[in-house]
């Protein structure tokens, strides 16, 4: 009969909000006045079931420990449902980084100028022709390194990847990354353009080794399993 009265008021205290407030996992946290924190609101809910159901104060502590180990239970099951969605989250993300490309073209196009000898200089990159707007996309994740003017190129983008390779976007028409910035392959870093020593609009698209030898992009571009 003891704890049927007891879980009944553990009932009450539930519906009467004193869970929510925090109910001690202890009766004696409680002063004789039936005041606890809050306002006293659970120790006048206590007094008021007392008052109503005429209950001795050993029930009362009964049902004071049903409702903390139901507020304890409740405590365990929203953490551990927490701790599941932020796994689930954590696997889509880093099945969503898997599934991401490691390389990208750089622009869409046609090839007009290859690496190497050129009008009598070397050609330090590759030429692909498109209209002025096309997407420019960053060729591998890195770390943009400059975007803003450069002598002949009007304007460009330069991009350092983790292996030390920097690529190189020149003639763009408009930014659309900043000096500092992490991009991922096939992140839009700018838009095909006509500036500077141009005779159309193209991306001029160079890689560099260890960020100090040129190097074919086309060949490296390949390697990576990317065609032009």
């Amino acid at each position: 009969m003891k704890n049927t009265k007891a879980r009944s008021i553990a009932t009450s205290l539930a519906v009467a909000g004193a869970l929510t407030l925090g109910v001690p996992s202890s009766p004696s946290a409680y002063a004789k006045d039936g005041s606890h924190g809050n306002d006293g609101v659970v120790g006048m809910t206590i007094n008021l079931l007392q008052h109503r159901q005429k209950v001795s104060g050993a029930v009362v502590r009964d049902a004071l420990r049903m409702a903390a180990a139901h507020h304890e239970q409740v405590v365990r099951e929203r953490a551990a449902a927490a701790a599941a969605a932020a796994a689930s989250a954590a696997a889509a993300a880093a099945e969503a980084a898997a599934r991401a490309p490691k390389y990208a073209r750089p622009a869409n196009g046609v090839l007009t100028s290859g690496f190497g000898a050129r009008w009598g200089t070397q050609h330090r990159g590759v030429d692909i022709a498109n209209s002025v707007g096309t997407p420019i996309r960053s060729a591998a994740d890195g770390v943009v390194v400059n975007a803003g003017p450069a002598a002949g190129f009007g304007l460009w983008v330069r991009v350092r990847h983790a292996d030390g390779t920097i690529t190189v976007y020149g003639h763009v028409d408009r930014l659309l990354t900043s000096t500092g910035r992490s991009v991922r392959a096939g992140d839009q870093i700018a838009t095909m353009g006509n500036r500077g020593q141009s005779t159309g609009p193209h991306l001029h698209f160079e890689v560099w080794q260890n960020g100090v030898r040129a190097i074919d992009p086309l060949s490296w571009l390949q390697n990576q399993g990317v065609s032009i």
